[in-house]
């Protein structure tokens, strides 16, 4: 049976392409930043994720998805990867892989959960965890494009150690607002002490649903589950608030 000619950009982005590791950064004790080169890369749009795959001596595969740290479309690619101690993927791209070595990936994959320069409504992101990465890109892009979309970001994390992407933050942006929500334990001097994320946190710290943002909320299933359910209670339209999860997959 003849089949329909699949659309070059189409098809490219559901080829596995080869990426060589060019270098790492740490962000914290357990993630890292990979920024690999892929020959041909189209660029992708901020939230958008890859599958990455790797392939044993005796032929035997396994992959992941990851979300994509930044929009480049300079053929590089940024990956954040939070390691999981028992996973088949995660320690061997943060503890094995080495610069020069190569892997494969397949993408940009999505067009739900991404946020556009062109978009004028106000933006709240949510993130739990390592969560951050595809909202990160949103903010990267926001800076890159000279938006003055005025973003808010909640981000829950365990401790101050595991925040990601700590200079970038610290750093600041025009019309970002950032606060933490520390859920085991809060720095000294914290204006909130620690707990998990909840809707009198939504209602002081993000926008008002009469203000119509556009609402993405990122992070393990519970996370987003609960903040989905409370952002709901909250007035805000089912329709603007977008959601993308993960769960235990191997690592």
């Amino acid at each position: 049976m003849a089949r329909a000619a699949v659309p070059g950009r189409l098809a490219t982005r559901l080829r596995w392409q080869a990426a060589e590791l060019l270098e790492r950064r740490a962000e914290t004790a357990s993630a890292q930043t990979l920024l690999l080169d892929v020959p041909g890369w189209a660029g992708s749009l901020p939230g958008q994720h890859v599958d990455v795959r790797l392939t044993a001596e005796d032929g035997y595969s396994t992959q992941r998805s990851y979300s994509l740290a930044s929009t480049r479309d300079d053929g590089k690619v940024e990956l954040t990867v939070q390691r999981i101690g028992d996973g088949e993927v995660s320690p061997y791209l943060t503890d094995v892989l080495e610069v020069g070595d190569l892997i494969e990936i397949r993408g940009p994959v999505g067009g739900w959960f991404v946020w556009r320069p062109e978009q004028t409504e106000p933006v709240l992101l949510i993130a739990g965890g390592s969560g951050l990465v595809p909202l990160m890109a949103m903010i990267r892009t926001r800076d890159a494009a000279g938006s003055r979309v005025p973003f808010r970001l909640l981000y829950s994390l365990r401790e101050p150690a595991d925040r990601l992407y700590a200079a970038d933050l610290d750093r600041g942006s025009p019309g970002l607002d950032v606060t933490y929500i520390h859920t085991r334990a809060a720095p000294e001097g914290s204006p909130r002490p620690a707990g998990r994320l909840t809707p009198e946190d939504l209602a002081q710290w993000g926008w008002p649903a009469d203000f119509e943002p556009t609402v993405y909320v990122c992070g393990p299933t519970g996370f987003v589950e609960a903040a989905a359910v409370q952002l709901l209670a909250l007035g805000h339209d089912p329709q603007r608030i977008r959601t993308e999860r993960f769960g235990p997959s191997g690592g």
